[in-house]
């Protein structure tokens, strides 16, 4: 450490963020964070001579106040903010001594462009948390004690320098604007399966208007409804944006129902929604400058010209302040050149295996049919396993979900390309589950059945966003009525009878768990929020699809409530059962206990404080646990799915009368 400065005024939004990022945890519902526009943060480090990804300030529609205890160097970039040292006017991209007892003022900013970075030489010196200073502040960790600045903080300054503090030249710095075009790959999710082709054509000719409720978790678009393929997503929801829950790419543009949301750095990395595009990673920047009001413009880009991008970009970073003029101007804001078409998702096909590609950093491989099949789930496992073995050290993650294994590449050690002829070593070898046991446990949680906190986030839904849903003013009738019981008691009586298998983790974040009933005859399912929810109390426990979920953290959602349980996540690891932040595990069997409203909060603060026993008992999990028992058992399966498609069919019709459905 080699100095500090106290906060006098924080600014609207202010964090601590480095480069690359929380990054090795999607897996587990942990977003990378980091800055919203990383080209700024590495150019204001570049200035200040310090590495790229640095932990520095990020700065959203205006700055704040800050007085230092000892000299310092600072600089500051991205959107222009007005900045004044004791009072007198700096310059941006540019090194700026501080003294002892100096005041920084960073003002507001009026465009073009929302988000600045502020540097201090050294880097700035917070904990790490699983391996970075970026703040999460939905998590509440990372940064200066998980949340953004406020009035009195005392920050700590590194020592971390590479070369000395050089301004950037004229010309050097990004040019913003309110007209954006965005490069774009195709992918995962186009058309035929689930966008018409000119519904899909439509998502790259539309000029997409920046929503006011934007935010780090994700860019909200307003225009033209989604034109779909199909008229619902079978066990995924009522809805034809629900699907069978995935992995995310970092950048994809998630129709969650029918708005486009393209995914930020603090996005969730599980989900069952489709995603036709993915922004290109060199691209991912422009997306923390777009405003409110600004327009958005998707351009589609190959895999190969996003290489070639991507290259060049790293090229005009690494000598962005040397003193010999550059060759070219960097046109860090140019519109991309159109290299993609719109009919390259599929990059290859084997037997039941589709590779398809999510963007030029991350690769989905789905196994079979669109539906809900425990042995693909089971297969996934395997494949997972076999890529954490073979695909070697440019690997970032490897994240499983219900049919497919999400792989992030690094895309300079190994390409999306690269993986691909890599799996295929794998594909023979996928259909060896049916006696294989896999690791398991059974995990005793206490619900609390119709939670006044769920019962709150349906009236704020309510009142907020849609009042006449079909699923309000109770979550639970819905489900009755869409599954066909006759009370909201035989839905009461399912939920607690079922034995639900963990499928993956960070549906909705923070160790999550996406999971579905064991037996078939326990698997209610509901459509999703249509908008998304924009508040879910922690830990509420809903069902979307055919699946359970249990929120890690307050913010949106769409699964329908049943109840509340206890946390999932424990960033301080208090307790026995918190080796690591999150608590279950991929093919933990959970199994509900009921308690009452005011039980549960006593739990919850019990377990918080590391005091609360949890009933855990090992065992294992084999394909063979799905299998109906007798004749009977397959019977009542039947019945039971004949009586619950009768049930949806008529949701359905009711909805597409409404007016509610349009595909």
């Amino acid at each position: 450490m080699t100095g500090t400065f106290t906060v006098l005024a924080p600014g609207p939004m202010t964090t601590v963020q480095d480069v690359p990022g929380r990054i090795g945890y999607w897996h587990v519902g942990v977003p990378p964070s980091g800055p919203m526009d990383d080209l700024s943060h590495r150019l204001v480090n570049r200035v200040l001579g310090n590495p790229a990804g640095a932990a520095a300030l990020e700065l959203t529609g205006a700055g704040p106040t800050l007085q230092f205890d000892e000299p310092a160097v600072i600089a500051v970039g991205g959107a222009p903010m007005p900045v004044f040292v004791d009072g007198r006017p700096a310059w941006p991209w540019w090194p700026i001594e501080v003294g002892a007892g100096s005041v920084v003022t960073v003002g507001a900013g009026s465009g073009p462009g929302l988000r600045a970075a502020i540097g201090v030489r050294g880097g700035i010196d917070t904990p790490v948390f699983l391996g970075s200073r970026s703040t999460f502040t939905l998590g509440g960790f990372g940064g200066h004690e998980g949340r953004s600045l406020v009035e009195g903080d005392v920050i700590a300054v590194g020592d971390d320098v590479l070369g000395a503090a050089t301004p950037l030249p004229a010309g050097m710095a990004p040019e913003l604007g309110t007209h954006w075009s965005i490069g774009v790959l195709v992918g995962p999710h186009t058309s035929p399966e689930f966008l018409t082709a000119d519904g899909l054509a439509e998502m790259v000719r539309t000029t997409w208007v920046v929503h006011h409720n934007s935010a780090r978790t994700g860019v909200r678009l307003i225009g033209p409804r989604p034109r779909w393929a199909r008229s619902d997503g079978g066990e995924a929801g009522l809805h034809p944006s629900n699907i069978h829950d995935t992995g995310y790419a970092l950048g994809a543009v998630d129709l969650t129902g029918d708005m486009p949301i393209v995914l930020g750095p603090d996005g969730p990395s599980l989900g069952g929604f489709v995603c036709p595009l993915v922004v290109a990673a060199g691209e991912r920047w422009k997306l923390g400058q777009a405003r409110p009001g600004d327009q958005v413009r998707f351009v589609p880009v190959s895999a190969a010209g996003a290489a070639v991008a991507g290259r060049q970009q790293r090229e005009w970073l690494s000598r962005a302040t040397d003193r010999i003029t550059p060759v070219a101007r960097p046109t860090w804001n140019a519109v991309p050149a159109a290299t993609g078409d719109l009919g390259g998702a599929v990059v290859r096909q084997f037997g039941d295996v589709t590779y398809r590609q999510a963007g030029d950093r991350f690769l989905l491989v789905e196994l079979g049919e669109m539906v809900l099949d425990v042995e693909l789930r089971l297969r996934i496992r395997a494949l997972g396993i076999w890529a954490a073995e073979h695909l070697g050290s440019g690997v970032i993650d490897l994240t499983e979900g219900v049919r497919s294994l999400l792989v992030q590449v690094d895309g300079e050690q190994l390409s999306v390309a690269r993986a691909v002829d890599i799996l295929r070593g794998a594909e023979d070898g996928l259909d060896d589950v049916a006696g294989r046991r896999f690791p398991s446990r059974v995990v005793h949680l206490p619900l609390s059945w119709d939670d006044p906190a769920t019962r709150d986030a349906i009236e704020r839904y309510m009142n907020g966003v849609r009042p006449d849903a079909p699923w309000c003013p109770w979550n639970i009738e819905f489900i009755r009525r869409i599954n066909g019981l006759d009370s909201v008691d035989d839905v009461r009586r399912t939920v607690f009878d079922a034995s639900y298998l963990v499928l993956g983790l960070g549906d909705v974040y923070l160790g999550a768990p996406v999971a579905t009933p064991i037996d078939p005859r326990h698997r209610l399912v509901t459509t999703k929020y249509n908008p998304a929810r924009t508040w879910t109390p922690e830990n509420a426990v809903g069902i979307g699809g055919a699946y359970l979920c249990i929120y890690g953290m307050e913010g949106p959602g769409g699964y329908q409530f049943v109840g509340r349980t206890v946390q999932v996540w424990n960033a301080a690891r208090r307790g026995p059962h918190f080796e690591q932040p999150w608590l279950l595990r991929t093919f933990d069997q959970l199994r509900w206990y009921p308690v009452g409203a005011d039980d549960l909060l006593e739990m919850r603060e019990a377990q918080a404080a590391g005091a609360l026993p949890l009933t855990i008992e090992d065992t294992t999990f084999r394909l063979t646990d799905c299998l109906p028992a007798s004749r009977s058992d397959a019977d009542a399966i039947a019945a039971f799915r004949t009586r619950q498609q009768a049930a949806f069919a008529t949701e359905q019709a009711a909805w597409a009368a409404s007016g509610e459905l349009q595909v």
